[in-house]
C-alpha cells in the first residue's frame, strides 16, 4: 500500500518520546507525518505491540516499514540539509551497529535519558536560532576593529614610517629584490602600491571610520570585507609590532564574519538580526575551540615545569608583559590559590572548550565559564582587545531565547544567507588547514597529500586559519631595558615609557584594549639579547637622531631641545615589591641591575 506521505508512528504515552518529536516536526515540516500508535496501531497488524512500545517505527510512502535507529534516520532524511546522516548510517562501517545500540540503550532508559534531556536542552528542543546572538556580535565586532585601527593609526608612523622603527618601505623593496610577482599574494598588502606616512595614516583611519559604519550596522558585508583586508595589510608589514594573537584572531574572526553578515545583496537592511549562515556559525565555533583547546594544549606539550607542577601563577602576575595594579595583589596570594589557579586554567582551556560543541544549556555554561575566565585576565593583565574579542566570540553561543527580552526578538525578513556553493568550499578549506595546525600542535609528522600542503601554503598568507596559544613556557624573573641617554658619555639620563615598568614608584595601569606596541615589544626584547632584535638598533638610533615619530611612542623625553649624543640600554631585574615596601616607600617594584643590555652608540658609530 502506498501513502502521500511516509508516517512515524510513535509512544504517546512517553514525555521523552513526544519531545524529541516535536524537535523533528520542525526539521521535516509537513514531508512526515506523524502518530501515536495508540490511535493507528491497529491499521498495522504486522507491527506487535511490542515493537511499538520498544521503537518508533516508520511506514515508507511505498509501504516499507523499518524501527528504531533506521527509523530514525528515514524521518531525518526528509528534512533539508539531513539526507547525509542516513547515507552515513546505510554505508559507514560500525555507524549501524553502534547507532543500534545507542537507540536500544536510550529506548530501555527513557525516564534517565529525558531527565538528561531536560537537563541539557532544557524544556525546549527546537533547534537554537542565532540571529540576534550574530548581529550583536558583528555590533561588537565593529566597535573592536575601531579600537584596534585607532589604537594604530597613534603609533603607526612612529613604528613603520619613513622615519620610524621599521620603514615600511624599507622592508617591502628587500622583499621585492628576492621574491618578484610572487610578492603580492604571499604578502597581501596595499603598501605595495604606496607606503608613504601619508597612506599608512589613511588606513588606519579609514579602519577605523569604517569600523564605526559597522558598529551601526551601515553595509555590513562590503564593510567587514574591506576591513579585513585592510587590517590584513598592516598586519603584513608589521612585522614583529602586529605579530600577536590578537592580530590573528582579528583577522581569522574578521573573515569569517564576512559570511556570517548577510549577502552583498542583503547588506543594505541596517541594525536587523538576520538568520546566519548555519555552517559559518559552527564554524565560528570551531575557532572558540581552537583558540582555548590550543592554549591549553600547548602549555603541557612545551614540557615547561611550571603547568606541570601547577606553579607557573606564582610568578606570571608580576612576570608578565603589562601587569595592572591588581596584579600586584594577585601576586601576594598565597601558593595553594595560585596552584587552584592554574589547575582551574588548564581545566577551562583543555576541558571547556568541549562545551562550546555541546548543546544550549552545556554550551551557555561554557561560555559563561570562558567569560569570567577572559574577565579575570582583564583585571590582572593588559592584553590589547585580545580578551575583549573572544568574550565577542563567546556571544555567538547563546540562543536567540535565552536572551533576556527574547519575546522582543524580531528577525530581519532579509534571512537569505550565502550560498552552500561559497560556505561549503569555505568550511573545506577551513578544517583542510586546520587540520595541519592540530598535527603540528601534538607534533605529529605527518606527510600530507600534496594538493592539502599546496592549499595550506596558498591560503596561509590570508591568515585565516591560524595556530593559538598564550604563555607556554612561563617566564619566572622579569627583566626590564631601561634605556638611556647621554650628551657626554658620563651623566646618563632614561626614557620613560607610557606602559611598560620602568619608575618604580609609577602605579602598574590599565591600559586595554589599546595595546602600546613599542612597549610591549621591549618585553620581548628583554628576553633574549639586542643581537636577534636588530628593530631595538633601529629604535636607539632613531633617539639619537631625535625622531619626533619615535619619540611620540614613549611618555618622557629627557632631551627635549635636542637629542643626546650616547645611547645605551641597561639591563635591571623587577620584582613586586612587598605590602610593606608599598606601604613605607610607595613603591610598586624593586629591582636591581643586572648588566649590559646593548653596548653605548653614539652618532658617530650609529
Amino acid at each position: 500500500m502506498t501513502r502521500e506521505k511516509p508516517l512515524l508512528i510513535f509512544d504517546g504515552d512517553c514525555n521523552f518520546c513526544r519531545r524529541w518529536i516535536n524537535r523533528w516536526k520542525l526539521f521535516t515540516d509537513d514531508r512526515v507525518e506523524y502518530v501515536p500508535f495508540q490511535d493507528v496501531s491497529g491499521q498495522f497488524p504486522q507491527i506487535s505491540l511490542k515493537q511499538f512500545q520498544s521503537a518508533v517505527q516508520l511506514v515508507d510512502v511505498d509501504g516499507q516499514i523499518s524501527g528504531g535507529a533506521e527509523a530514525v534516520f528515514r524521518t531525518l532524511g526528509y528534512s533539508n540539509g539531513r539526507g547525509w546522516m542516513l547515507w552515513v548510517y546505510q554505508n559507514i562501517p560500525f555507524v549501524r551497529p553502534v547507532s543500534d545500540w545507542w537507540y536500544k540503550l536510550i529506548a530501555n532508559n527513557r525516564p534517565a535519558f529525558s531527565f538528561l534531556t531536560r537537563f541539557v536542552w532544557g524544556k525546549d528542543l527546537s533547534p537554537a536560532t542565532f540571529s540576534f546572538s550574530s548581529w550583536l556580535f558583528r555590533r561588537l565586532l565593529g566597535v573592536i576593529y575601531f579600537v584596534a585601527f585607532a589604537s594604530l593609526a597613534v603609533q603607526v608612523i612612529g613604528l613603520f614610517g619613513k622615519n620610524g622603527i621599521l620603514p615600511v618601505q624599507v622592508f617591502l623593496n628587500t622583499v621585492s629584490e628576492r621574491i618578484g610577482v610572487g610578492r603580492f599574494w604571499f604578502l597581501p598588502t596595499l603598501f605595495w602600491f604606496n607606503a608613504s606616512d601619508f597612506f599608512l595614516r589613511v588606513v588606519c583611519w579609514a579602519g577605523a571610520i569604517l569600523s564605526a559604519a559597522l558598529a551601526i550596522g551601515f553595509l555590513e558585508t562590503p564593510i567587514l570585507g574591506v576591513l579585513w583586508f585592510l587590517y590584513l595589510s598592516l598586519f603584513t608589514v608589521g612585522g614583529e609590532f602586529l605579530g600577536f594573537q590578537w592580530d590573528i584572531l582579528l583577522l581569522e574572526a574578521g573573515f569569517l564574519a564576512i559570511f556570517l553578515a548577510p549577502p552583498i545583496a542583503n547588506s543594505l537592511a541596517i541594525a536587523l538580526p538576520a538568520r546566519p549562515s548555519k555552517i559559518i556559525h559552527w564554524l565560528f565555533r570551531w575557532l572558540l575551540f581552537r583558540l582555548m583547546f590550543f592554549s591549553g594544549v600547548i602549555k603541557l606539550m612545551s614540557g615547561d615545569l611550571a603547568w606541570r607542577k601547577l606553579t607557573a601563577l606564582t610568578f606570571h602576575y608580576e612576570t608578565q608583559p603589562l601587569p595592572t595594579w591588581i596584579s600586584w595583589y594577585f601576586h601576594h596570594f598565597p601558593v595553594w590559590f595560585h596552584k587552584l589557579s592554574a589547575l582551574s586554567t588548564l581545566a577551562i582551556e583543555l576541558l571547556v572548550p568541549f562545551l562550546v560543541l555541546m548543546p544550549k544549556r552545556l554550551r551557555l555554561l561554557g561560555s559563561i565559564l570562558i567569560v569570567a575566565f577572559q574577565l579575570l585576565i582583564i583585571a590582572t593583565g593588559n592584553y590589547g582587545f585580545f580578551n575583549w574579542l573572544t568574550i565577542a566570540l563567546c556571544v555567538l553561543l547563546i540562543d536567540d531565547r535565552m536572551w533576556p527580552w527574547q519575546k522582543k526578538i524580531s528577525v530581519s525578513s532579509v534571512t537569505k544567507t550565502w550560498s552552500k556553493w561559497v560556505v561549503v568550499p569555505l568550511a573545506g578549506v577551513i578544517l583542510v588547514m586546520s587540520t595541519v595546525e592540530f598535527s603540528g600542535l601534538f607534533r605529529v609528522d605527518v606527510r600530507w597529500p600534496f594538493v592539502m600542503a599546496r592549499l595550506y601554503q596558498v591560503v596561509e598568507p590570508l591568515r585565516i586559519v591560524n595556530s593559538y596559544g598564550l604563555f607556554a613556557v612561563m617566564t619566572t624573573r622579569r627583566a626590564e631595558i631601561i634605556v638611556e641617554g647621554s650628551r657626554d658619555g658620563e651623566t646618563w639620563y632614561p626614557y620613560e615609557f607610557k606602559c611598560k615598568p620602568g619608575d618604580v614608584k609609577r602605579q602598574p595601569g590599565f591600559i586595554a584594549p589599546h595595546q602600546p606596541r613599542l612597549d610591549w615589544q621591549m618585553w620581548f626584547a628583554a628576553l633574549g639579547s639586542f643581537k636577534i632584535n636588530p628593530w631595538f638598533v633601529n629604535f636607539c638610533i632613531r633617539l639619537l637622531q631625535g625622531s619626533p615619530e619615535v619619540l611620540k611612542l614613549i611618555a618622557k623625553n629627557p632631551f627635549p631641545d635636542r637629542p643626546p649624543r650616547y645611547i645605551r640600554a641597561m639591563l635591571y631585574e623587577y620584582r613586586f615589591t612587598n605590602p610593606a615596601e608599598l606601604k613605607s616607600q610607595k613603591t610598586w617594584w624593586h629591582r636591581e641591575l643586572a648588566g649590559s643590555y646593548c653596548p653605548t652608540i653614539s652618532v658617530e658609530n650609529g
